[in-house]
């Protein structure tokens, strides 16, 4: 934790080395809720000069259904690209192949504004089998329309759970880092 840079006091420190273009991803339970079927991730993040190597930004979230079958809401800042992914699993929930397909919304890590906090925010919501449909993205303040729905449940075996991911994947080769903070998240669901 963090004291600064931070809007609360108490800002999350990502501090992540890669070898060869990898990532770290780093998760956080918060709750066993089956039931909610939309919801709104809300954050700030702060980058400092090392976000010239970052080559993804990932913030998801995964919930385990009634059923069993967890669905991953995946949503990236894809560097590479320069656009907003999400995720599809292009398979069954069995025989799954979780894939990343890139929306018609731009976005670059690597051009925001560093040492600046900045707001990002998305919405997604879910039906009975699994199935995700991402409507906007927010980066500070802008809106973005992504509108796709694609399967997204995968049979893993969890436990009943609510988690959120925050992964850095690199841009650079052979050796890179980055430091990232996230503060004042919060995921409403209803």
């Amino acid at each position: 934790m963090a004291g600064s840079p931070s809007l609360s006091g108490k800002a999350r420190q990502f501090y992540t080395t890669y070898t060869n273009y990898g990532g770290h991803r780093y998760y956080a339970f918060f709750g066993a809720d089956a039931t909610s079927k939309n919801f709104v991730y809300d954050g700030w993040i702060y980058l400092d000069e090392s976000s010239g190597s970052i080559g993804n930004l990932e913030l998801d979230m995964n919930q385990v259904l009634p059923n069993g079958d967890t669905v991953i809401y995946g949503i990236q800042c894809d560097s590479w690209s320069g656009t907003w992914d999400y995720t599809e699993n292009a398979g069954t929930p069995t025989a799954f192949d979780d894939e990343w397909v890139h929306s018609s919304a731009p976005c670059n890590a690597t051009t925001w504004t560093r040492y600046t906090w900045h707001h990002v925010q998305f919405s997604y919501s879910r039906d009975d089998y699994g199935n995700v449909t991402y409507k906007s993205i927010w980066l500070d303040g802008n809106q973005q329309q992504i509108n796709a729905t694609v399967p997204s449940a995968f049979t893993l075996g969890w436990a009943p759970t609510l988690l959120t991911n925050f992964q850095v994947d690199s841009h650079d080769a052979p050796w890179s880092s980055s430091n990232i903070y996230l503060d004042n998240l919060t995921v409403s669901r209803w």
